[in-house]
């Protein structure tokens, strides 16, 4: 389904509660020309506690530090949009939901310059499953290593998840979806492993859970580090690095992590089976431990929920 039949009724705006059909700006919004805006994704997971939110200061921080590399100021403390998001679940009564916080520049001027364009501030929330589709989680999608590069260090900063960025997701994810593949994995400039177009990327090989460490051009990922701290807790040794592209086909298990893809397994790459062509016992593990955490069948030792 769209997002017209899972919208929520209100959309935090600025401070004050907008119907989702009122939520506007204006076309000559600095943000709709080049791009200027910061963004987090955020799960809210039904919980038999009530509604609790995934590592909500973790993912705020991070909307404040992608704003800080954009000498963007936000006209809101971490507090109130931290409140903010939690005051728009219980306004919307979601059980579950996704959640979208959008910090941007308006509409003032139309110059490549953005200091003299005022910064609103939007929290969007709505009904999302399975970003790869429903099946996904248990049985795996079929990728493609994309003809599109992340982007060279020095010229968008990675770190920062800002829209602007995104046009370069756009290209891998229609690549892979006009060849028949459900998502593409892309290379950094250097040829090295990076990540998906909204995701990050795990290998399993020879026991030794692998990912692309930050020289890779990625978004250093929440769920990424949930993934490694479960990992290094199982005992498994975990190793950041620069990886070969052909590490993809030679691994016994490949996942993607994100707040969107949650745990998800890759089954082929390339047409090239990834194991035996399913969910591995690693990646199976790590994805249960994590949904156990959610569940509230596991102690939240790290404190990542917050409950609405």
């Amino acid at each position: 389904m769209g997002l017209e039949e899972n919208k929520a009724k209100y959309i935090w705006m600025d401070g004050k509660y907008i119907l989702w059909e009122d939520a506007k700006i204006h076309i000559c919004s600095h943000v709709v020309h080049y791009g200027t805006g910061v963004f987090e994704g955020i799960r809210c997971y039904k919980t038999p506690k009530g509604p609790a939110i995934f590592r909500l200061s973790d993912h705020v921080d991070r909307l404040f530090n992608s704003a800080k590399i954009y000498r963007i100021d936000i006209p809101w403390t971490k507090a109130q949009i931290s409140q903010g998001i939690i005051d728009i679940i219980k306004k919307n009564g979601h059980e579950a939901c996704y959640i979208r916080p959008l910090v941007y520049r308006g509409y003032e001027e139309l110059g490549v310059n953005p200091f003299n364009c005022p910064v609103g501030v939007a929290l969007i929330t709505w009904s999302w499953g399975q970003y790869l589709g429903p099946e996904a989680l248990e049985q795996g999608v079929d990728v493609m290593v994309s003809s599109w590069n992340r982007m060279a260090p020095n010229t968008f900063p990675a770190m920062s998840k800002t829209c602007a960025n995104y046009m370069n997701s756009e290209l891998i994810k229609m690549e892979a979806l006009k060849y028949g593949f459900t998502e593409g994995i892309a290379l950094d400039v250097n040829g090295f492993i990076s990540e998906g177009s909204g995701e990050n990327i795990f290998l399993v090989h020879k026991g030794v859970v692998r990912t692309p460490s930050m020289q890779g051009s990625i978004l250093t990922g929440i769920t990424r580090d949930c993934i490694m701290i479960l990992a290094r807790e199982m005992g498994y040794e975990v190793v950041e690095s620069m990886m070969p592209r052909e590490m993809l086909y030679i691994a016994d298990e490949v996942f993607f992590t994100g707040s969107a893809a949650e745990v998800t397994p890759i089954r082929s790459i390339d047409k090239i089976p990834v194991g035996k062509g399913k969910a591995g016992p690693i990646t199976k593990r790590l994805q249960q431990e994590l949904f156990r955490i959610i569940d509230g069948k596991r102690e939240d030792r790290y404190n990542w929920l917050t409950f609405v």
